[in-house]
């Protein structure tokens, strides 16, 4: 403006002359007027090229604003520091002015770093410490497989950071990312958030009745025998019991459910367990899973889980079934979102094996970053059951007998010392099982595989009275879980007890009929057996001879010693494995065992546990604790450990 005045004060001046004004006078006057004309209109345009973009910025929308807060608000903050001696004074806020100004100096050293901030990462006020967190979580979402991995493995050994940190992951970590840290041993369980709320029940509505229409929702047809007996005879007492509850006479004429001793105690529980191994059973096809999931499954399946923390059938039965439904990678997504990956984790570091296992099966399952088999119901893995960066060299794999089970099995022997609760050390505290407990520490090279299936001594106990598995049948169906679990990728040590060499048996034998099987039998180097009957049992004598009180199954039928199919089985596999040249080694108990109160029996003789190759080794125990040693340094482990580290030692050295 003051510009502006002063032209106009020169040009009035020169209009009001008097006297008539030199040539150089004006033609100088005139050259003023222009000087200054042409700097007002330039800094008029600077003044309106500015307000132009000082306008422009304010109506522009920045883009990078919602990144901002939404990172900010990943941030857990506690109304009380749990620092005590953290202080908010001068000091502190030195130290953040202090942050601020070296935050320069940061990105450029991750930058020399080849961790680069993301453009979000670069505008956002952070303070050094965490820049860790937000360059590990981009890490973790990298293209690149390696760096993914170490992104996961770094988090996982973080315990330091404050809570907030961990929070903050949890929040901002893809379904990748939080499966991993669910198999790193030592993560922090802040890593995980809390399952989202369930869905409240429907009016006038049950668990029992909600998980009754979840089993009746699931197609009917096309089911194997056994999986139509489960189902029609959970929806029938299930429906019974809701009779009862509402006051219906429902118990006159009815058959009255198997379980329960009387169904006006624990009707609920019990129905409930029923359904539960209905839908098992149901959870085992594929198209089945798919039903389950869109009909509410995985959080009703939860709310129970919750319900019966204390009952471990229950919750076993609820993980048998996620862990079938993990074996579909097009419903990963929807398992991790319902919130199971979290459950999971926390029971990962469970110190009950069996809980801990079938959560680790679960979460291999889920794992396609690092796991490439797929482990079927009845197959769990002792070790590893995490991330590991052990390489794994062979496998050994425990199959269990009649009445056994994948874990109980393999325990160590029962003894005062499990009972009495006195300090102990590690190397001499009970385990549940040896296989997981102590193998696992002395070989950690290996993968140790357990197997589950069912098995009854008589047809009035078994869970499925249409079931007739023979072991013919058995060995195929376990032949394949074992081969899609990745056995024969490695060189392979089979350790069964009982029922469970003939098994092994049979197995061999049918994969040498199958080319897609050659690699179980050219990685096979050894196998163990614990008492298998291989010329007959005595208990399947003893069965028939009373066949009236017990009914045997088909499976102890076929122990007999005048049984043709275990006499076929024996010639043909002795021949097989001479010419495999397998490594072999024959345990056999010389004491009877108490079956029941009442019978005592000697289970299988030494002459019937001869194989015919291999050594044969009796032991002072009888025919259950043949593979239950009482101990550690008792000769029956050690002598195993022998056995598997001579069969091994090439594969384990290279």
């Amino acid at each position: 403006m003051s510009l502006a005045a002063y032209c106009v004060i020169c040009c009035r001046r020169v209009g009001t002359s008097t006297s008539p004004p030199k040539s150089g006078t004006r033609w100088r006057d005139i050259r003023n007027i222009i000087k200054f004309t042409g700097s007002l209109i330039l800094g008029g345009s600077l003044f309106l090229t500015y307000e132009v973009l000082a306008l422009k910025k304010a109506v522009t929308l920045d883009t990078q604003v919602v990144e901002r807060e939404k990172m900010k608000s990943y941030i857990y903050v506690h109304t009380v520091s749990l620092d005590k001696g953290e202080n908010h004074g001068i000091a502190w806020q030195a130290r953040k002015e202090l942050h601020k100004a070296v935050r320069k100096v940061l990105a450029t050293s991750a930058k020399i770093l080849r961790n680069p901030f993301a453009d979000p990462f670069s505008t956002v006020d952070i303070e050094d410490h965490e820049c860790a967190v937000w360059l590990l979580l981009r890490k973790s979402k990298s293209d690149d497989k390696t760096t993914r991995l170490e992104a996961v493995q770094e988090m996982s050994e973080a315990h330091h950071w404050h809570d907030y940190q961990y929070r903050l992951i949890a929040q901002a970590c893809d379904p990748k990312t939080l499966i991993g840290l669910a198999r790193s041993k030592e993560s922090d369980l802040r890593f995980f958030l809390l399952p989202p709320p369930l869905p409240s029940l429907k009016e006038d509505s049950s668990t029992e009745e909600e998980l009754r229409q979840l089993l009746a929702s699931l197609p009917q047809t096309e089911l194997d025998e056994c999986i139509q007996y489960f189902t029609s005879l959970a929806l029938s007492e299930s429906s019974q019991s809701l009779a009862a509850q509402k006051g219906g006479l429902w118990c006159f004429g009815g058959n009255g459910l198997p379980y329960a001793e009387s169904f006006g105690e624990v009707p609920s529980a019990t129905v409930e367990m029923f359904c539960l191994e209905a839908i098992v059973k149901h959870s085992e096809i594929s198209t089945h899973c798919d039903k389950i999931e869109a009909n509410g499954g995985l959080q009703l399946l939860q709310r129970l889980y919750r319900l019966h923390k204390d009952c471990p059938k229950v919750q076993r039965n609820i993980m048998r079934i996620i862990g079938n439904m993990a074996l579909n990678e097009h419903l990963h997504s929807s398992i991790v979102r319902s919130g199971w990956v979290s459950i999971m984790a926390e029971a990962m570091k469970s110190d009950r094996i069996m809980e801990a296992s079938h959560a680790a099966r679960i979460l291999a399952n889920l794992d396609r970053e690092t796991v490439q088999e797929k482990y079927q119901d009845g197959v769990y893995v002792l070790h590893p059951q995490y991330r590991t960066s052990q390489p794994i060299k062979a496998d050994v794999l425990f199959i269990h007998g009649l009445m056994g089970a994948a874990f109980k099995t393999w325990r160590q022997q029962d003894s005062e010392q499990a009972v009495i609760e006195k300090p102990m050390e590690e190397e001499d505290r009970y385990t549940t099982c040896w296989p997981k407990t102590w193998l696992a520490k002395d070989c950690p090279a290996l993968r140790i595989i357990s197997v589950e299936y069912d098995t009854t001594l008589s047809n009035w106990r078994a869970r499925c009275p249409m079931e007739r598995k023979s072991i013919a049948f058995r060995s195929n169906e376990l032949l394949r879980k074992l081969r899609a679990a990745g056995v024969g990728d490695r060189p392979v040590v089979w350790i069964s007890h009982s029922m469970g060499g003939l098994l092994v048996k049979k197995m061999l034998l049918e994969a040498s009929k199958k080319p897609e099987m050659s690699a179980v039998i050219n990685n096979t180097r050894g196998i163990i057996f614990y008492s298998v009957p291989h010329h007959g049992s005595h208990l399947a004598e003893y069965s028939v001879n009373i066949r009236y009180l017990l009914f045997p199954s088909l499976e102890v039928k076929e122990l007999s010693k005048d049984s043709p199919a275990l006499k076929t089985l024996q010639d043909d596999f002795l021949e097989f494995a001479k010419d495999q040249n397998f490594q072999v080694l024959n345990f056999v108990e010389t004491l009877p065992t108490y079956i029941g109160s009442m019978i005592k029996l000697h289970v299988v003789p030494v002459e019937s546990a001869d194989l015919g190759i291999g050594d044969l080794i009796p032991v002072d125990v009888n025919h259950l604790n043949i593979c239950k040693p009482k101990k550690k340094d008792a000769f029956l482990y050690q002598r195993t450990l022998q056995f598997i580290r001579e069969t091994l030692a090439k594969d384990l050295e290279n």
